[in-house]
This record gives structure tokens, C-alpha cells and sequence, in this order.
């Protein structure tokens, strides 16, 4: 996740190119000022991942301090290693020089940019697109990337399921990798001659500095419900985190999605940078409107009226009414990144690139039953999630649990929405990690039969586990009017159990299921959310 060829960068020249306030680089006793003409090709905070001419940074960590695998990385190739004060008695002899800097998890960013050269300023770099929020990041970063290659674009993509430098596929970890592969990513696209990249921006990824020294061209914001409050605390840190994707110094303009509070109160926060956008017609003021929004097959056409001038005429095939405003963010940040609106109406009417596989959201497979997988594993998500699968006359059946070690406060949530708002409420495993797994179900369960017994709902409640049995249950009790929607995993392929990770494919699974009870299923992958 690095560029085959990098111009070496002397650890003086990369300390010089940080940015005002950045914490101090000192040698630490026993390296000479000789050390700064070191030279440097790459930068990684993993001794595994160390390649010869990397500057090591040995951060502080959860259970040990980088610091003591400062030996791994030097047999690996590392040429310096750069720790803080508490680092520095756990570092063993290795020769290299070293450094030393206080609070240096805010010099990985910009070291990182400096010596990949991730974004130059001759312009040679992508433009670069970042979307921020809840939900909707995945599919709106895959309607950029989509609408760009309809445009003639070679593009990148980096996000929660995979990273695409050009026609390479590389799995992905993390919604965002950490900020050493960011710029090598960024580097990397940028070689080959990358035209434009989409990346999903995590709350995460903001509050661990992963996007660090990232200049964002189009940053973007889908919307704001509750989810990792574990992390944050509370909605408003929540925000912040969100929020700081839009200071000046991370991205050049905004496009903000109005439809709620947050997003109101985040076009300030963009100022005279940011335009507007209402998906939902409630936000009249916003300078970019949807409208005319009616339903097509699956999907949805709908019309984009700019600030001035002619809308556009747009079409989404993926179901639900909140990927209509995942393409009208998708499109809008693209329109406000410079490329002519005639040029994209001929795009959109000639590639229909709206309607592209986006594996494990709303993916369908099987049309009677309607068999959908979907990521839906947060309150607002699941119930925008079932109110866009329920067909007339037909019953809807939902499979979901909750994720342990997360936001335990949504779990009752969650569980009270599915109530409300499916026929069969059956709760299972999401991925527990250490927690028990009875224990969260208990939690989902509660909500469930609360909103049941208090709102006098005739919906029928079951328990059912492994993860696998209850999809099986779902597609046993279905007939060929109702929908299952197996939510909250969406194209993850391991659960993970008390440390151990086990082979699980909610797509593999359902199909697996359909075939067994002689529906037919459809062949490949579906769309997502």
C-alpha cells in the first residue's frame, strides 16, 4: 500500500515540512546531529510492516509501547526510529538513531505525507473526495467512484470493504487505514496516474488521527444518528469528531446534506467553503435541492436542482429512499469539484452509474422471497433499513443482533424499531467479541418485547442461535410475498467470538438457505446500501 518508487526524503527536510505547532523532534542522548541527513523512503508504525529505508515511529499502545519492537523493526530494514519519553527505556540496542518527540501520534500525519509525498502541491495528486457521517459513507464513496469511471475517470477508493488503487483490489481492515498507508495509498494512486480518488472518513479515523496531513478537495456529510457513543460519549463529542473533517486545514470545499439538526449545524461550521444539500425537501433554504422523487422498480428517479441553472435528471436503482440521497451527495460533491453539469447529465443518462453492486448493502438475493442483505447495525439505519423493504401485502421478516463491546445503549433501541416495524422479530449474534452472547440478545430482546407490550403490536419475537440457524429460521417461515432482510453485517465474512474468528457470510448463509427451501436465488453479487 505504497508507491514502487520514492524520492528519498532526509528525516531534517521531513521535520522541516511540518506543519506550525507540530511537536518538537529532538535526537535523543547518544544521537548526533549527523542523524537529521538520514535518509527516508517510507514510514510505518507497525514493526511488522517495516520496509528497509522506513523511519520507525514507536507509538504508545493499549497493552505495549511500540517501542520495545524497535528491534524487529530495525532487522526489517528501518533506518530511525522516533519515540516519546516513555518509549525511550523500553527501547532495546539496535544502532539506529533515534528520535524523540512528545504527544507523536500528531507527527504521524505529516511525517507520513512528507516523505510519501502524498499530495504535492504541482497538482499531480487525485482529487481527492472524503465522506463523513453514520451511514450511507460506503455506497456515496461507491456512487463517486461509479459516476468518475462514467465521466472517463480512472479512480481510487478507499473504504470499509475494499481499496482500489486503479484495477487493483486490496481487502480492507479498517473503514480508514491508519495514516502511514493513507499516504502510501494516496502515493501510491498518485504513480499511477490516478485521476480522482473516494474515501470514507470514519469518526474513528478523525479521532485517531488517521487522517492526518490529508487534504480533502470534497469533503462530504451523509447524516448523524446515534452509533459509537461507546468511543465518544455523547452525540455532540460525536460531532466534533465529525466536524473537524470540515476545518480548513483537512479539506478545500464542503457539501453538507441538511436533512437533520447536525447537518445544520455543521454548515456553519463549513462556512463560506460549504454548499447545502436537502434530499428530503424539508430544508428549503439549502442551495442544493432534491425533487420529484418517485419510485422505479427497486429504485428511485429523482431531480437535482443546483443553486442556478438546469437540474439534473437522475436515477438510482438500489432500493430505499436514503440512496437517493447518497447519489444526490454522490453527484453533488462531484458537481462542486468542477466538472460540468452537461457532461455529468450525459454520464448519468448513457452509464447509469447509480445503480453499481455495493457488496453487503441492500443486496439482494432472491426476489420471492425478497431476500436482502444489509450493514444495518445502528437505530437509524435498521429503521430506514425496514421501511424500505416492506412490499404490499407482504410480511417482513428480519434476522439482526448487536455488536459486543459497542454502544450498549442502542441495543434496546434496536430491538424496539424491529417490533415496530417488521412482522418476525428474530434476534440473534452479530459479532460478540468477549462479551456474552446470551447477555446481548437479553438487551435486544428487552427492547423488543417492550415496544411490543407497550405499543400493543401483533409481531411475533424469537431467539435463535448461531447467526446461521436463525437465517435458516427466517427463510423456513417466509413465504414468496415477504421480504427477509438479514441486517447489521452486512459483507463482513468472519465473526468474531472470544478472540476467535469464524467463517460467516451472511450472504453465503442466506443463499445457502433459499436453495435449501427451493427458492430460487440470483446469481452473483447484488446491490448495497
Amino acid at each position: 500500500m505504497r508507491p514502487e518508487r520514492v524520492h528519498p526524503v532526509t528525516l531534517g527536510e521531513a521535520e522541516a515540512a511540518l506543519p506550525p505547532g507540530a511537536p518538537s523532534i529532538q535526537p535523543a542522548p547518544g544521537t548526533g546531529t549527523d542523524a537529521w541527513g538520514t535518509e527516508l523512503t517510507g514510514v510505518s508504525i507497525n514493526s511488522r510492516q517495516i520496509l528497509p529505508g522506513d523511519l520507525y515511529l514507536a507509538l504508545p499502545g493499549a497493552r505495549h509501547h511500540g517501542a520495545a519492537f524497535a528491534g524487529d523493526a530495525a532487522d526489517a530494514g528501518a533506518v530511525a526510529v522516533l519515540t516519546d519519553a516513555s518509549g525511550l527505556p523500553q527501547l532495546p540496542a539496535t544502532g539506529l538513531p533515534v528520535f524523540i518527540a512528545e504527544d507523536i501520534r500528531r507527527l504521524v500525519g505529516p511525517l507520513s505525507a512528507a516523505v510519501f509525498s502524498s499530495q504535492p502541491r504541482d497538482g499531480s495528486a487525485p482529487v481527492l473526495y472524503g465522506v463523513t457521517g453514520t451511514n450511507g459513507k460506503t455506497t456515496t464513496t461507491y456512487f463517486i467512484n461509479s459516476l468518475l469511471q462514467a465521466l472517463g475517470k480512472s479512480t481510487g477508493l478507499i473504504g470499509t470493504i475494499e481499496i482500489l488503487a486503479g484495477g487493483e483490489a486490496i481487502p480492507s481492515v479498517l473503514t480508514t487505514p491508519e495514516s502511514p498507508e493513507v499516504h502510501g495509498l494516496l502515493a501510491l494512486m498518485r504513480e499511477r496516474g490516478l485521476d480522482a480518488a473516494a474515501m470514507e472518513v470514519s469518526s474513528h479515523a478523525i479521532s485517531y488521527r488517521r487522517v492526518d496531513g490529508v487534504v480533502f478537495d470534497v469533503a462530504g456529510f451523509t447524516n448523524l444518528t446515534q452509533d459509537h457513543l461507546d468511543l465518544h460519549g455523547s452525540m455532540e463529542e460525536y460531532f466534533e469528531a465529525k466536524a473537524a473533517l470540515f476545518a480548513p486545514d483537512r479539506c478545500r470545499r464542503a457539501v453538507v446534506t441538511v436533512d437533520d439538526a447536525w447537518g445544520r449545524q455543521l454548515a456553519g461550521v463549513a462556512g463560506e467553503r460549504g454548499t447545502t444539500l436537502s434530499t428530503t425537501g424539508e430544508a428549503t433554504e439549502a442551495h442544493w435541492q432534491v425533487r420529484a422523487v418517485t419510485r422505479d422498480g427497486l429504485g428511485h428517479t429523482f431531480e437535482l436542482h443546483p443553486p442556478q441553472g438546469t437540474p439534473l435528471l437522475v436515477r438510482t436503482g438500489l432500493p430505499g429512499t436514503f440512496n437517493v440521497s447518497n447519489a444526490a451527495l454522490a453527484l453533488t460533491m462531484v458537481l462542486e469539484s468542477g466538472v460540468d453539469a452537461e457532461e455529468v447529465q450525459r454520464a448519468l443518462d448513457e452509464h447509469d452509474p447509480f445503480t453499481v453492486e455495493v457488496p453487503g448493502r441492500m443486496q439482494l438475493i432472491s426476489e420471492s422471497p425478497a431476500a436482502i442483505v444489509d450493514f444495518a447495525h445502528n437505530p437509524d439505519a435498521l429503521s430506514r433499513t425496514l421501511e424500505s423493504v416492506r412490499r404490499p401485502g407482504g410480511r417482513v421478516i428480519v434476522v439482526f443482533g448487536a455488536t459486543g463491546e459497542r454502544d450498549q445503549t442502542k441495543r434496546p433501541l434496536m430491538g424496539a424499531i424491529a417490533a415496530r416495524l417488521a412482522d418476525v422479530v428474530i434476534v440473534t449474534d452479530d459479532d460478540p467479541h468477549d462479551e456474552d452472547e446470551a447477555a446481548i440478545r437479553a438487551d435486544v430482546l428487552r427492547g423488543a418485547h417492550s415496544e411490543k407490550t407497550s405499543s400493543g403490536l401483533s409481531c411475533t419475537i424469537v431467539e435463535v442461535a448461531p447467526r446461521a440457524a436463525a437465517i435458516a429460521h427466517a427463510v423456513a417461515a417466509a413465504r414468496p410475498g415477504d421480504t427477509v432482510l438479514v441486517a447489521g453485517r452486512g459483507h463482513e465474512v468472519w465473526q468474531e467470538v472470544k478472540g476467535e474468528n469464524l467463517a460467516l457470510d451472511d450472504r453465503v448463509e442466506l443463499r445457502s438457505a433459499l436453495a435449501q427451501a427451493g427458492f430460487t436465488v440470483l446469481s452473483g453479487d447484488g446491490v448495497e446500501s
